[in-house]
């Protein structure tokens, strides 16, 4: 399918709608993870409007794309999405965070029509990731299974542990996404555990790699579009260079806005701030 202008500001339009309803969901919980959505907002954006193959009116179908956030601290950015998919009625996220809601600062699959992993506690995602990639092969399904992980979550042991089994079981029907937004909650990941050179490391356990500027909508989808679709093959690797607090000056690059809550003129400047650098 071309990439056309008119697809490309329909994606772009989805990124920011990603980013002000991540403001707005902040507002009702009274803290959320700005700079973390924001970083992974087109990425979001490409996968759930043009890649991830699914049916809002069937969130079980078996022959689904599955997708595992395995940094499940962004769940306030993927609510909106799910929720403007048809997934479930956008007045439900309304109730963020409060007493009873199924939606909380982590994804409840159990809770959450669209959902397919309870992330939380960070590390996991890849291991259970390449299970559903490996169970999808066994089963004879021809869904692709995606995870998107953070630069800072490479830290934890079990990640290198699933990319060693991804290798070795020849899993191409898993492609992991890595967030490379430079910033975790202790700081840059280059100073509290560097990753880099992130393509060279799981070059090593038998990925094929790619990187591409995480915000260029256009190379999203290019790449996306272009990754072979064998099951039995190497597992595909995609580095999206991001920013950590995309979109808004004041959190671009800045460790003081992983978690954060927005108030009075500031919330109001940072929604006008959104609208004019769509």
């Amino acid at each position: 399918m071309p990439v056309t202008t008119d697809k490309v500001a329909h994606l772009a339009d989805r990124a920011r709608f990603v980013r002000t309803e991540t403001v707005r969901l902040t507002r009702i919980a009274g803290a959320g993870h700005y700079s973390a959505v924001f970083s992974c907002a087109e990425l979001f954006s490409v996968l759930y409007y043009a890649q991830l193959r699914l049916d809002p009116s069937r969130p079980d179908w078996p022959d689904r794309d599955r997708f595992v956030l395995s940094k499940g601290h962004a769940a306030i950015g993927l609510y909106p999405v799910l929720a403007d998919l048809g997934f479930f009625d956008p007045s439900e996220l309304d109730t963020y965070t409060r007493l009873g809601s199924p939606f909380g600062d982590h994804p409840d699959m159990r809770r959450i029509p669209g959902v397919d992993f309870s992330s939380g506690s960070l590390g996991h995602g890849l291991s259970i990731a390449a299970g559903m990639a490996l169970a999808g092969r066994m089963s004879g399904s021809h869904h692709r299974t995606y995870c998107l992980l953070g630069d800072g979550e490479l830290a934890e042991g079990q990640i290198w542990e699933a990319a060693m089994s991804a290798g070795h079981f020849r899993l191409g029907n898993l492609v992991a996404i890595v967030d490379a937004n430079q910033l975790g909650i202790d700081g840059f990941v280059r100073d509290v555990m560097a990753s880099e050179p992130i393509d060279g490391r799981f070059a090593a356990f038998g990925w094929q790699t790619h990187r591409v500027d995480g915000h260029d909508i256009p190379a999203l989808l290019e790449l996306f579009a272009g990754l072979p679709a064998a099951a039995d093959g190497p597992p595909q690797l995609v580095v999206a260079d991001t920013v950590k607090g995309k979109g808004v000056a004041r959190m671009e690059l800045s460790p003081d806005w992983h978690v954060g809550n927005l108030v009075g003129a500031d919330y109001d400047d940072v929604l006008a701030e959104l609208e004019e650098r769509a």
